[in-house]
C-alpha cells in the first residue's frame, strides 16, 4: 500500500463510503492523509461542579438526580437531566437525544464533557459528549482528538477510524525539504508532522506538526508564482493598444464621477495595455468599491482597439448580472459592441451559436464561467481576459490560450482586503492596485456587536426593514446540527425562523452542499425580492449584487475571521438605503470582543486586516480560520503571516544558489512543484 493507493483498500471502506469520500475529494490515501482536522477535542482532568465556569469547556462526573425529562421546543427533542456530586448540582441538556431518557437512570453515575452557559441566570451544561461508564472517559484524559470536516453519511469516528489507518500502515513520503533548510527554520521532518496533526502526541507535538506543513504549503505555492513570473516576464505585449478617447468620453457621460483610487487604477492598467509586456494585474477593493467599472473600462479600450475581451465569474447567477449590467450601460450610451453570455447551462444549440459569433468575431465582449476557456470555444483575437480571486487565471488555462496563438492581458479582481506586505507575497506574478475608496453615494453600513439578549429587538428589525420592502440575509456558521459543536446552523434556524415570522415573509436556505444550480436560483430569486430573508453559510461570499438587501446577521460572529466577516457584511450597504450589520455573539473572552470591536468601529477593510494580523497570532491555534484565500488546506494568510514570510525567504534562498532546483537534494522538491503546477489547485490560486 502507498499513498496513491484508493481509499477501499483500507479496512471498512466499502463502495457506499467510498463514494461518501468522493464528495469530499478523497480518493487516495494522499488525499485522506491531507483531509486535516479542522479543530481538535482536548480531554482534560474533571473539575467539581462547584468550579465550572461560563463559557468554558469542561468534565465533570456525577450522579443522576431526579426524573431525566424529554419535552419538544422550537421543533428539537430537548432531554434534560440533573447531575449532583460532593460540591453542587448541575442541569445537563442534550438535543436530538430521547434515546438517553430510557439510559440514564436515578443513581446512574456518569461523566460529561461540554459547555458552560447561563441561561436565566443558571449556569447549565449544553449538548455535552457523554461517557458511561467512568473509564471510557479515563482513556481519552490528555489526548487531543481530531474534529474532521464532515458530510451526511461519515461520522468523526469513522474519520478518526479510517486516518489512523492510514497513519499506521501508510509508508509515508520521502523528506522533500532539503535538510539545512529544515535546521534553518526549525522545521519537523514530514512523517512526525503528519502524524501528529492528525493525532498529536500532545500541544507542543501539535505545534511543530503544523508549523512544518504550514510552511511547506507556502513555499510550493510562493516557488510556482517565482516560476509563473519568469515566464510572465518574457512574454511581449502582442496587441497594439493605441486609441482611449472613446473610453474618456465614456467615463465622462458616467451619470457619478469615478473616485480618485478608481482613476489612479484605470491609468495603471492604461500604462499596462500599452507597454511593452503583457498586463498581469490584480485590483485589489472591498466589495462595493467599484472594482468592476474600472473592469469593464479595461473591456472598451480592448474593443475600441479592435480586440476581443472576456470576463469570467465564479457563477452563472454573477455571470448573467455582469452580462445584464453591461448590456443595459452600453445600450443606454449607444455603445455598438456586441456582448455575449456563455454559461455551462446553455442549451446545445445556445452554445453553438454563441460560439459561432465569438469565433467570428462579432461578439466583442464576453461574460461567461469557466465555460469561456473549454475546448470548443475560439476567439477572433482575444486580448483581454478578466476574472476574479476564486478563478484565478491558471496555468493550463493560459496554456489553452496560448495554444490558440494568443497571449492575453490579464486583470484579477479581489474583493479580499489583505495587508500591502502579504499580497506581494501571495500575489507574487502580479503588479497590484488598490482601490481603498466607496462611491460618494454609498452610506456607511452601520454596525452592532451584540449577545443573545437582543435577539428578538434583532428580529422587530429585520420585519421593519422588510415592511419597508428591504431584504436581509443571516449567515449560520454549520449547515446542520453537530453534537459535538454549539453553534446555529441553517437547516434548524431557517425552521425555526419561519415559526417566529409571519408566513408573509419568505425565507429560504442556501449552503454549499446544494448543487450550483440550485444555488443560483435561490440567488437569482433573492435579486428579484422574491425571499426576503436568505439563511445561509458563507457560500453568500461570493453573491449577486442586490442593492436592496439592508440588513446582514450575523450568528455565532466569534467563530469566523475578521476578514471573512467583514467580506460578508459586504453583501449589504450595495444600493442608496442605509445598511445595518449585526454581529451576534455570546462569547464572553476579552479577546473575542476586541477583534469583534474593530469590526464595530470600522467599514474600512484594509484597516481591518492590517489590525487583524495584530490580533491574531500562532497562539490562535484552533477554532475558525481567518480566511480561506488561495485555498489553502491548512495554512491562513493571517494566523500564519510570519510563516508566509519566512517561507518567501526561503524561496529567495533556494532560487539564489540553484535557480533550477537541480541539485540532488532539491530533486523531490522538484518533482512536488512540478506536481503542484499541474494541479487543479494551481489552475485554482494562481
Amino acid at each position: 500500500m502507498n499513498e496513491q493507493s484508493r481509499v477501499s483498500e483500507l479496512k471498512g471502506i466499502g463502495a457506499k463510503t467510498e463514494q461518501l469520500f468522493r464528495k469530499i475529494n478523497i480518493e487516495t490515501i494522499e488525499d485522506l492523509l491531507m483531509y486535516y482536522p479542522r479543530t481538535y477535542e482536548i480531554y482534560e482532568k474533571e473539575i467539581a461542579i462547584r468550579e465550572v465556569k461560563e463559557e468554558n469547556i469542561c468534565t465533570i462526573s456525577g450522579e443522576v438526580i431526579g426524573k431525566v425529562q424529554t419535552v419538544q421546543a422550537r421543533g428539537l427533542t430537548i432531554t434534560t437531566a440533573m447531575l449532583r456530586d460532593d460540591t453542587s448540582t448541575i442541569k445537563v441538556i442534550w438535543y436530538r437525544m430521547p434515546f438517553l431518557q430510557k439510559q440514564l437512570r436515578t443513581g446512574t453515575w456518569i461523566t460529561v464533557r461540554g459547555k458552560i452557559v447561563k441561561k436565566k441566570g443558571t449556569l447549565q451544561m449544553e449538548h455535552p459528549e457523554l461517557f458511561v461508564p467512568k473509564e471510557r472517559y479515563e482513556s481519552k484524559r490528555n489526548t487531543m482528538q481530531p474534529v474532521y470536516p464532515l458530510v451526511n453519511g461519515i461520522s468523526n469516528t469513522l474519520m478518526i477510524k479510517t486516518m489512523k489507518q492510514a497513519v499506521e500502515y501508510l509508508e509515508l513520503k520521502k523528506e522533500i525539504l532539503p535538510h539545512e533548510l529544515r535546521m534553518k527554520y526549525r522545521l519537523a521532518e514530514y512523517n512526525f508532522a503528519m502524524k501528529q496533526i492528525h493525532f498529536p502526541e500532545n500541544i507542543d507535538a501539535y505545534v511543530l506538526a503544523r508549523e512544518r506543513l504550514v510552511f511547506e504549503e507556502f513555499l510550493i505555492f510562493i516557488l510556482a508564482l517565482r516560476y509563473r513570473k519568469g515566464i510572465d516576464e518574457q512574454q511581449k505585449n502582442a496587441y497594439c493598444f493605441r486609441n482611449k478617447n472613446e473610453v474618456e468620453q465614456f467615463i465622462s457621460q458616467l451619470p457619478f464621477e469615478l473616485t480618485a483610487s478608481q482613476k489612479k487604477v484605470w491609468n495603471e492598467i492604461w500604462e499596462d495595455m500599452t507597454s511593452e509586456k503583457t498586463m498581469s494585474r490584480l485590483i485589489q477593493g472591498d466589495v462595493g468599491s467599484g472594482k468592476t467599472i474600472v473592469a469593464l473600462l479595461a473591456l472598451l479600450l480592448t474593443c475600441y482597439n479592435g480586440y476581443q475581451g472576456v470576463m469570467m465569474a465564479p457563477t452563472e447567477v454573477l455571470a448573467k448580472q455582469h452580462y445584464e449590467s453591461i448590456t443595459k450601460l452600453l445600450q443606454k450610451k449607444h455603445i455598438p459592441f456586441s456582448i455575449e453570455l456563455l454559461t455551462g447551462s446553455m442549451t446545445a444549440k445556445q452554445k453553438r451559436e454563441a460560439c459561432a459569433r465569438i469565433a467570428s468575431g462579432e461578439a466583442r465582449i464576453v461574460i461567461g464561467t469557466h465555460a469561456l476557456i473549454q475546448e470548443n470555444v475560439t476567439y477572433k483575437e482575444l486580448a483581454l481576459v478578466i476574472t476574479d480571486e476564486q478563478h484565478r487565471f491558471g496555468v493550463k488555462q493560459r496554456e489553452c490560450l496560448a495554444d490558440k496563438g494568443m497571449t492575453p492581458h490579464v486583470l484579477v479582481m479581489s474583493a479580499t482586503p489583505i495587508p500591502r506586505t502579504l499580497a506581494i507575497i501571495l500575489y507574487g506574478d502580479l503588479d497590484i492596485s488598490v482601490i481603498d475608496e466607496l462611491p460618494a453615494n454609498r452610506l456607511p453600513i452601520k454596525n452592532c456587536v451584540v449577545d443573545e439578549g437582543y435577539r428578538e429587538t434583532a428580529y422587530s428589525f429585520i420585519q421593519k426593514q422588510i415592511n419597508l420592502g428591504h431584504q436581509c440575509y443571516i449567515i449560520c456558521p454549520m449547515i446542520e446540527g453537530s453534537e459535538a459543536i454549539e453553534a446555529e446552523n441553517v437547516l434548524d434556524y431557517t425552521e425555526s425562523l419561519k415559526s417566529q415570522l409571519p408566513e408573509t415573509i419568505t425565507i429560504s436556505a442556501m449552503h454549499g452542499r446544494m448543487k450550483q444550480s440550485e444555488k443560483d436560483d435561490i440567488m437569482e430569486r433573492f435579486g428579484k425580492n422574491e425571499i426576503q430573508i436568505l439563511v445561509s453559510t458563507t457560500v453568500i461570499e461570493v453573491g449577486i449584487n442586490v442593492p436592496n438587501a439592508t440588513v446582514m446577521m450575523v450568528e455565532n460572529a466569534e467563530r469566523f475571521g475578521l476578514a471573512q466577516l467583514h467580506q460578508l457584511r459586504g453583501r449589504v450597504g450595495r444600493g442608496e438605503h442605509q445598511s445595518y450589520c449585526i454581529f451576534m455573539s455570546n462569547s464572553k473572552s476579552k479577546e473575542t470582543k476586541e477583534r469583534l470591536s474593530i469590526l464595530n468601529h470600522s467599514n474600512d477593510g484594509f484597516y481591518i486586516a492590517s489590525e487583524d494580523l495584530k490580533l491574531r497570532g500562532p497562539g490562535d491555534l484552533f477554532g475558525i480560520r481567518q480566511s480561506g484565500i488561495l485555498g489553502f488546506k491548512l495554512g491562513d494568510v493571517f494566523q500564519d503571516a510570519k510563516l508566509l514570510q519566512k517561507a518567501n525567504e526561503a524561496a529567495s534562498e533556494l532560487l539564489e544558489s540553484d535557480v533550477n532546483l537541480e541539485q540532488p537534494e532539491h530533486q523531490l522538491l522538484k518533482q512536488r512543484l512540478q506536481g503542484y503546477m499541474s494541479h487543479e489547485l494551481l489552475e485554482k490560486t494562481l
